[in-house]
């Protein structure tokens, strides 16, 4: 079976590539390298580099490469980037998505793992979120991925095309032989900001800015579900297996369950570095919610996958590892 990642060369989408690779799959990978990373993928990776807003080389790559199934992770994703610019996120998160879809109809490609989130709930009423919850998302980023899980929905009525669109919550940590990690320009996920702040006198990087701290939550901070990036792989595989044995289009929630605050993710770090993080305390951002916490029966139950990765002091010892090898982030 043939796998299309677009956006393969980054965070998530190099994880999927090795774990499909290390499963028999054959991929292909298209990325802009906007945020991605060559370094990231194996010599053996077929890499094309190249955008979806590039119909012709969708198209062309879906009809040469007798692709099977699709896998998108090439969206922006940074919530207070979409609160300023939010023309962009419907632009590249939308209106360049339509091309994958207008691609895989002209040839035949009937397989779609979407990369959705958490962030399609906005401020939630109920914790343990489940995928009932309302779909409210109080920012562009979570409404583009609402969109376009809208037209998923279309599309399966209209052409037929399966699906499964996975809403993500906070992806976390590294491979645990340490190879493999989260290395972006501008980061601002927590663990690496955390840990990168830990090894400031070697990077450069200033305190970490803690952003909210009278949040109705705990301790005031903001409460997070943290999944490893391997475990989130693996999902996805389940997809893939699920759809093309015949299973109908779906969307789940990929979560631990269990939601840790900003200042419970930094003891934590503490303890695993066995250093301070140096911190300061910043006003809240827009668009962030107080709490987001998953539940993940429904995948569980339907496509049998069971997280390996549940402990946080894990997920940020895994983290730790490749930070602590890899200061800089690939080919540093």
């Amino acid at each position: 079976m043939k796998v299309l990642i677009i956006g393969g060369a980054g965070y998530i989408g190099s994880f999927m590539n090795r774990l499909l690779a290390e499963q028999g799959y054959n991929t292909i990978v298209i990325d802009n390298l906007s945020t991605g990373h060559c370094s990231s993928l194996s010599r053996d990776t077929e890499f094309i580099k190249g955008d979806m807003a590039d119909y012709s080389l969708l198209k062309e790559t879906l009809q040469a490469s007798q692709i099977d199934v699709v896998m998108h992770f090439a969206a922006l994703a940074l919530v207070g980037e979409s609160m300023k610019n939010p023309t962009s996120y419907y632009e590249n998160n939308v209106a360049n998505t339509l091309n994958v879809f207008n691609a895989m109809k002209e040839t035949g490609v009937k397989y779609f793992i979407f990369s959705s989130t958490a962030a399609v709930y906005g401020e939630p009423q109920d914790i343990p979120i489940t995928e009932k919850h309302p779909v409210q998302p109080i920012n562009p980023y979570g409404r583009s991925k609402v969109m376009v899980e809208q037209i998923l929905n279309d599309l399966s009525h209209s052409d037929g095309l399966r699906y499964i669109s996975l809403r993500y919550f906070n992806a976390a940590g590294a491979h645990p032989d340490g190879s493999m990690g989260e290395d972006h320009d501008s980061e601002t996920h927590l663990i690496p900001l955390v840990l990168k702040s830990i090894l400031s006198e070697e990077t450069g990087c200033k305190p970490l800015k803690i952003f909210g701290s009278d949040y109705n939550t705990k301790d005031g901070t903001c409460i997070r579900d943290y999944i490893h990036v391997l475990d989130l792989a693996e999902a996805h595989i389940l997809a893939i297996k699920y759809l093309v044995g015949g299973g109908e289009s779906d969307v789940f929630n990929l979560g631990n369950g269990r939601g840790f605050s900003v200042l419970e993710v930094i003891k934590t770090a503490e303890k695993v570095a066995r250093r301070s993080v140096p911190a300061i305390k910043e006003q809240r951002r827009a668009g962030d919610p107080s709490v987001l916490v998953a539940s993940s029966d429904k995948i569980s139950k339907k496509l049998g996958w069971r997280p390996e990765y549940t402990e946080l002091e894990t997920i940020i010892k895994t983290a730790w590892k490749w930070h602590s090898i890899h200061p800089g982030g690939y080919g540093k």
